[in-house]
């Protein structure tokens, strides 16, 4: 039985914080493209981050929400660098469907030696990890990939290409929006990310890499592209910049612009949020695992103070609160 798909035009409503996934039938294409705005700028705005610094973490998030949303049944994602960077760690955490929470470490000595930090020259050498936690009874899953120095658009190519064995193309932008009377800008990104799924397997086939040290005069194995893909890859190179930046120009719109010849479909936008999982009694627990000694080392001026290294809220204990042993011996409850 056929089932009528309703036609209507693109929503001229620009949004904000959303992933909204399509499919472009005539061209075995599925996709998502992600629009951040108060969101990220909120969950920034949680660490006075320097500028080079914020541009990377706000990368590593919108790759994170839009790598995390291609996944069913997923319970958490979670997105993290590890490098010999200035930018040594990042760590973005998605607990589903909605919930965004990140962090950056850096070192400010390496910082200031760049003197073109962009965000390949920030991160350094090192690797890519995305672990994906399905919950119940499925295993957890980590796919790994190499930082060589390069953008974390890069690095995800390589990663499908590698890992996934699917074809794949992503564009990624992160910009400030300036406002006027000297208000202080805020963070914006979008990425669009489209990917070649034929019913035929055979017709998205890839080349095998190349071997590197391979005897001369070896032919390298080459694979003949689809049209459709090669049509798809066309279009996704066309899209600048400002296109996923702009506050104005929904994603509908601009997915109408791309594919409007072909056909587009639109499935449920989810919309996202910038929301820590910790809470007072989830770190008092933590508190609580740690052994006596090191419990009652804690202890500065008749507090143990901690503040959460992903949005910035300072929480304070007193001692008997964790149990440490006041100046009787006796232990708190």
């Amino acid at each position: 039985m056929n089932v009528q798909i309703p036609e209507r035009r693109p929503r001229d409503q620009a949004e904000d914080d959303q992933v909204q996934a399509f499919q472009v039938e005539a061209l075995d294409v599925r996709g998502r493209i992600a629009r951040l705005g108060p969101m990220l700028d909120e969950m920034l705005g949680n660490h006075d981050y320097p500028q080079p610094v914020a541009r990377a973490l706000a990368e590593a998030t919108t790759l994170a929400v839009l790598l995390g949303s291609t996944h069913k049944q997923v319970r958490r994602f979670i997105l993290q660098t590890q490098t010999d960077g200035a930018v040594d760690l990042m760590v973005v955490d998605i607990t589903a469907p909605d919930r965004v929470r990140a962090y950056a470490r850096f070192d400010s000595g390496k910082l200031e030696a760049l003197s073109a930090p962009g965000t390949g020259a920030l991160v350094g050498n090192g690797h890519l990890a995305m672990t994906i936690e399905a919950g119940g009874d499925h295993n957890r899953y980590q796919g790994i990939v190499a930082l060589q120095g390069e953008p974390l658009e890069a690095a995800a190519h390589r990663y499908f290409m590698q890992s996934e064995q699917i074809p794949t193309r992503l564009k990624l932008a992160v910009g400030e929006k300036m406002h006027p009377g000297g208000a202080k800008a805020t963070w914006r990104a979008g990425a669009m990310l489209v990917q070649f799924l034929p019913e035929d397997s055979a017709r998205a086939a890839q080349a095998d890499f190349d071997p590197g040290d391979a005897p001369e005069g070896h032919e390298l194995h080459t694979v003949e592209e689809d049209d459709a893909w090669t049509e798809a890859q066309s279009l996704i190179e066309t899209v600048e910049d400002h296109e996923l930046l702009d506050p104005t120009l929904s994603s509908e719109r601009l997915l109408w612009r791309l594919f409007n010849e072909r056909g587009v479909r639109v499935f449920n936008a989810q919309t996202m949020t910038a929301q820590c999982t910790c809470s007072r009694e989830r770190v008092m627990s933590v508190l609580k695992s740690f052994p006596q000694e090191e419990r009652a080392d804690m202890v500065e001026d008749g507090q143990v103070q901690v503040t959460c290294e992903f949005c910035g809220r300072h929480y304070a204990f007193a001692p008997e609160e964790i149990g440490v042993e006041d100046a009787s011996g006796e232990a708190g409850e």
